[in-house]
């Protein structure tokens, strides 16, 4: 059964890869309305997500996996046409490999990187979070996560996320439950060929952003995580990890 489920969830990363293959190259200039807009969005897309429970991994802990994002965009706005050289997708789609590390005093810190095979994207970024209550079996985990996240690889735009959230999670038998709230910071420069046709201003933004999501334990040592969030747009996001 393990086979299977990671073996599926690897053709979907595929396939998602494959249908996102195009790169971030703008066809044309953007208003600096337009690319506000844009930098709230895609500052959203890149964003680290959470994905997990508020519950520390504990000193010997470690998770490790395979994540799929997708976020639905206003793909029927100028500024995604432009960015995608009018062939704007319906969905941001991206393939990620997670990792997280157990440390002393309920401390975790993680780490991401995501790219679109046969494209420009690529991202990374880090997270440390702080179990303020472990848990128990009787009472909730509570926990405070602070998140870096950049851009890579796009000659025309630099776009970088700073985050903070705090989350609460309980588990039921295999099941662990959670939601959480934070906000996010996103630094946006245009360069190259789009700061040459736009003559664009930097963009620094804040946004909220609101996440539930359902960690699944089927089997020892094997996780699947599926989270909501809006931050701007809906985003929804689907981790498989081992884990112990």
């Amino acid at each position: 059964m393990k086979k299977l489920i990671v073996l599926a969830l690897s053709l979907t990363l595929l396939i998602a890869s494959q249908a996102m293959a195009r790169d971030l190259r703008f066809s044309s200039g953007l208003a600096q309305s337009e690319f506000r807009d844009l930098s709230k969005q895609a500052g959203a897309a890149i964003s680290y997500k959470n994905t997990a429970p508020a519950e520390p991994l504990g000193i010997l802990g470690f998770d490790a996996g395979v994540e799929l994002e997708a976020m639905d965009i206003n793909s029927g706005s100028s500024y995604w046409n432009k960015a995608f050289g009018n062939d704007a997708p319906s969905f941001l789609l991206l393939p990620k490999l997670r990792v997280r590390k157990g440390l002393p005093f309920s401390i975790d810190v993680g780490a991401m990187y995501s790219y679109v095979p046969d494209s420009n994207i690529k991202l990374w970024g880090v997270e440390v979070s702080k179990a303020i209550l472990d848990g128990t079996m009787a009472t909730p985990a509570w926990g405070i996560r602070a998140t870096y996240s950049q851009l890579a690889g796009v000659n025309d735009l630099s776009l970088k996320t700073a985050g903070i959230d705090t989350s609460i999670s309980k588990g039921i038998l295999f099941l662990t439950p959670y939601v959480g709230a934070g906000a996010v910071w996103i630094q946006s420069k245009a360069e190259g060929h789009l700061q040459q046709l736009s003559n664009l201003s930097n963009e620094t933004i804040y946004q909220p952003r609101f996440f539930a999501g359902l960690k699944i334990s089927p089997l020892p040592l094997f996780a699947i995580t599926a989270e909501a969030e809006y931050q701007v747009r809906p985003i929804y996001s689907l981790k498989a990890a081992l884990n112990f």
